[in-house]
């Protein structure tokens, strides 16, 4: 009977092909949960509504207008209402 090659030269190259490929797609999937495409779109009467809500110093109320209207977290809004 002849031995048993245990690891071949294939085997190798192929185990690293698969562990390249899962290593791509763990970090594919880091990437597209930092920057979800599916980001909502304001509209203009909203900017506009928050803007004026701002100049009037009512920060929190902005926040919570844009939060209602877009599904933004508290801090996604936040961010949103201090650029304006």
């Amino acid at each position: 009977m002849p031995p048993l090659e245990i690891i071949t030269p294939s085997l190798i190259a192929l185990t690293g092909v698969i562990t390249a490929a899962a290593i791509w797609l763990i970090v594919l999937a880091a990437r597209l949960t930092e920057r979800p495409r599916n980001r909502p779109n304001p509209s203009v009467d909203l900017v506009d509504q928050a803007r004026e809500l701002k100049a009037l110093g009512q920060i929190q109320e902005a926040v919570f207008l844009v939060r209602g209207e877009t599904g933004m977290s508290q801090r996604a809004a936040a961010r949103f209402v201090n650029r304006l």
